[in-house]
């Protein structure tokens, strides 16, 4: 049996208080309570909540006491702030994978196997670029609605079913669309050439700062997928401008390379977004013009079937060609630093990015910029 990578798992990321996060997540984004580790469940150095939408996965991790084991969470925080730290992928076969990871990437690929009454699991871990890691797992039959090896039930079920929180209408997010991580000037290629040759990824779209960005400032990215196109990164880097674009400023207060968004695809984006923006998520807002363009580009095309006065009255972001669409919005960064945000995202026999859509993103973000003093 040939090894490959075949999903994402879930995503961590470290953060200053876990249980606050967690809450936050579930109240404003419409997760649930799922899996935790902690003090209760034996863990004495950090506590880890994992929430849950259908197949999103989150986990937040925070250090329970200051001690040497818990350096590399602090010093990560102290970095980025509240950041993604590992995109943790499932594998069929870690037996026959890690030695070809060894050979590869040149790293030391540990791999070691946990389990409880329930099973066992194999892990291994690589580091990717800066500070973000790649955790594989190979689950064998452990039961998904576990999680993992040494997780118990959320303590905050029983907290948020108490509450308002039970109250709220569910929030449709189906599974982990991309994840796009920024890179430094220079540095994209050497990436991309590292998931083709270390993971087995290959090139799945690519465009150039002529196509993308607008007089101020620019970006270059190229998308890269596994086999089966579950998993998708785009790399981006800074592209030529006259002033410092949203990746370079990413790059600046995050100290570095990092996971600039997470795409959560859902399967109605107009009744997703109207329920998150009631929760109180902030959504960068697109200019009326953007439509009034929009609507002329539609005159001789009906490919589109989504009512454009309904997506201007959201701000939601539409790209097409003659095949199919895809509608996208992007949030506001989520924490005081302007790095981390999320993208709502619908398709419709559309497999692109939105590309036609990234100048209108950069405008919306630029006048962000300029609030902030950054542009």
């Amino acid at each position: 049996m040939m090894s490959k990578v075949m999903s994402i798992s879930h995503i961590t990321l470290y953060v200053s208080n876990a249980k606050q996060t967690a809450i936050n997540y579930c109240f404003q984004y419409g997760f649930r309570p799922f899996r935790y580790r902690g003090l209760e469940s034996g863990d004495r150095l950090q506590s880890s909540h994992a929430v849950i939408n259908n197949n999103v996965i989150l986990v937040f991790v925070s250090p329970l006491i200051h001690c040497e084991d818990n350096d590399h969470i602090s010093g990560h925080i102290a970095r980025h702030g509240d950041a993604v730290k590992d995109i943790a992928f499932n594998v069929n076969s870690l037996d026959e994978l890690v030695p070809q990871l060894r050979h590869k990437s040149g790293q030391d690929v540990k791999q070691w196997c946990e389990s409880d009454n329930n099973g066992s699991v194999k892990f291994s871990k690589l580091l990717a670029f800066g500070d973000i890691t790649h955790t594989l797992i190979e689950r064998n039959d452990y039961p998904k609605d576990l999680f993992l090896p040494g997780w118990q039930s959320s303590p905050l079920q029983t907290v948020l079913k108490n509450s308002i929180w039970s109250q709220l209408e569910p929030i449709d997010l189906r599974f982990i669309d991309h994840v796009a991580v920024n890179q430094p000037v220079g540095q994209m290629s050497s990436l991309v050439n590292w998931y083709e040759n270390v993971l087995g990824f290959q090139r799945f779209w690519s465009v150039d700062d002529t196509i993308i960005g607008t007089q101020l400032s620019g970006l270059r990215t190229i998308f890269m997928t596994n086999e089966n196109e579950n998993i998708k990164i785009p790399v981006v880097e800074p592209g030529p401008g006259a002033k410092r674009s949203q990746i370079q400023e990413f790059l600046d207060y995050n100290y570095g390379p990092g996971v600039q968004h997470i795409a959560l695809y859902t399967s109605d984006i107009c009744v997703t977004v109207a329920k998150l923006k009631l929760r109180g998520v902030e959504f960068l807002s697109t200019p009326d013009i953007y439509y009034e363009r929009l609507t002329e580009r539609l005159k001789c095309d009906d490919v589109v079937k989504h009512e454009i006065c309904k997506l201007q009255e959201l701000r939601i972001l539409v790209d097409f060609d003659e095949n199919g669409y895809l509608l996208q919005i992007f949030t506001k960064p989520v924490d005081d630093r302007p790095t981390l945000f999320f993208e709502i995202i619908e398709r419709h026999n559309y497999n692109g990015f939105g590309a036609g859509n990234i100048k209108a993103l950069f405008e919306a973000i630029e006048a962000q910029q300029i609030l902030r003093g950054n542009l």
